[in-house]
């Protein structure tokens, strides 16, 4: 039987592309050989229809609102499972046996420490007014020059070190966060605790006072454990093709997780939620309860934040199960939060409105996270943080996916290029008002514009 193939015709001639078929259905053409059999390439600025690779890892039906770790749905785990369980899940394929999770958590937890020759760091290492993620993003590369075995650059060697790297920067990335935002206020840096769980010792170290240890409501670290499971992985987003790509060089762990934070850090990928909280605080603000907004967004001159997802054309399935716990968290903390209200009225009028029913803008999981975050006391400069913290498990899975592979190739897209032409170099005191008449000499001649030989003689 042959193998399926696609027909691209350039010209009046043809080219047959291979057809490869994903497990559950979505399809891609081939293309690896287009440009060596016709010279041609394909543009898709911003690889909105381009696969970048084949992946085991996530699923995304984003027509069907599906969204799937391991083959196992979102919302399942959700309502079974835990952020150290999952992000298991994530990186070794397949759920844990008792054993194993009880391995994996001992082996996050004794990890939790950070060397002390990284704790000048936060002692006028970086200004008080640095960022978090630049802060995070530095540590994280900075944690494996403790750890040399781990950093090799070599893959074979990074790959026998991968579950010791893997554990260690689970555990360590909260540290890091925890410490980065205690130097920022001004206060005194806490250690992890051997005796509390992975969401519960984040919390502990972030918001612990002196003589007064903070140990969260169960059902708020359980409210953070939830963020962070969702946040685990989502496919091929900007922050994780980066990580990806980092990896195809050849680079470590450590170094493409770095990246990876950096591409995470822009508005447009981890900053969405941090945009709703202001687009909520703005719209109190000025008196209305979202009905003006909604007319102001339908009319062009406001911007809906959270709402409508690059891949979901139905309800992004994260913020269905982050709405109910949003309403959960305001209720044990007490906190009666216009904002909350404010985030409800605008998806009740979204959803009955055919402006954006027809738009397919329903509420994404930016929507709610922020929500959550800030009942929770998180400042908005450290959402994106914790988004970085939940998407720790999805890219080392990535990573370990691109170092893997046996012929794995280094990423290097083509371009179109659409700059000048061939011209002359001109030197700095011609550049400016008139030539003069002796100007085409050879002494003034560039080499793209002058004879081989007066270059060479010159050279």
């Amino acid at each position: 039987m042959n193998n399926p193939t696609a027909k691209i015709t350039i010209n009046e001639k043809s080219y047959d592309c291979p057809i490869i078929q994903g497990t559950l259905g979505d399809k891609a053409i081939d293309i690896t050989k287009l440009r060596t059999n016709s010279g041609y390439i394909t543009l898709d600025e911003g690889f909105a229809n381009t696969g970048a690779c084949k992946s085991a890892i996530t699923f995304i039906d984003g027509e069907q609102g599906k969204l799937w770790y391991r083959g196992i749905p979102i919302e399942v785990l959700a309502e079974n499972s835990t952020f150290i369980e999952t992000a298991y899940l994530i990186i070794y394929g397949d759920l844990p046996t008792r054993k194993q999770m009880s391995a994996f958590s001992q082996k996050v937890l004794r990890n939790a420490s950070l060397h002390e020759g990284m704790m000048h760091f936060f002692d006028g290492g970086f200004p008080f007014t640095a960022h978090p993620m630049a802060i995070l993003s530095s540590l994280l590369n900075s944690v494996g020059c403790y750890y040399p075995n781990m950093v090799t650059n070599h893959r074979e060697q990074d790959l026998e070190h991968f579950d010791d790297a893997a554990a260690l920067l689970l555990s360590k990335v909260r540290t890091i966060a925890a410490m980065a935002y205690r130097m920022k206020n001004g206060l005194p840096l806490i250690y992890p605790k051997r005796d509390l769980g992975y969401s519960q010792n984040f919390l502990h170290m972030m918001f612990t006072e002196p003589y007064h240890e903070y140990y969260p409501h169960d059902d708020i670290t359980k409210a953070l454990d939830l963020v962070l499971l969702l946040h685990a992985d989502h496919e091929q987003n900007c922050s994780t093709s980066t990580v990806r790509m980092v990896a195809s060089s050849g680079a470590n762990l450590f170094a493409s997780v770095s990246a990876g934070v950096c591409a995470l850090w822009g508005p447009l990928h981890g900053g969405a939620n941090q945009q709703v909280i202001q687009m909520l605080e703005e719209i109190h603000r000025s008196g209305d309860d979202g009905t003006k907004f909604i007319e102001s967004a339908k009319a062009g001159k406001a911007k809906l934040m959270g709402f409508g997802h690059r891949l979901y054309k139905t309800y992004d399935p994260r913020a269905k199960i982050l709405r109910a716990a949003a309403e959960r968290v305001l209720q044990i903390v007490k906190l009666k939060d216009p904002l909350l209200d404010i985030a409800q009225r605008l998806e009740e009028k979204a959803r009955s409105d055919s402006y954006f029913v027809d738009r397919n803008l329903y509420p994404n999981v930016d929507f709610y996270s922020g929500i959550i975050l800030k009942a929770i006391g998180m400042p908005t400069d450290m959402f994106t943080v914790m988004f970085a913290i939940g998407r720790m498990p999805g890219w080392i899975a990535h990573w370990q996916e691109v170092a893997s592979q046996v012929k794995g190739k280094i990423n290097r897209p083509r371009q179109i290029y659409v700059g000048h032409d061939l011209r002359d170099y001109v030197k700095m005191r011609y550049r400016e008002g008139e030539i003069p008449t002796d100007y085409e000499t050879d002494e003034h001649k560039s080499f793209g514009g002058g004879s081989s030989e007066n270059a060479s003689a010159k050279a």
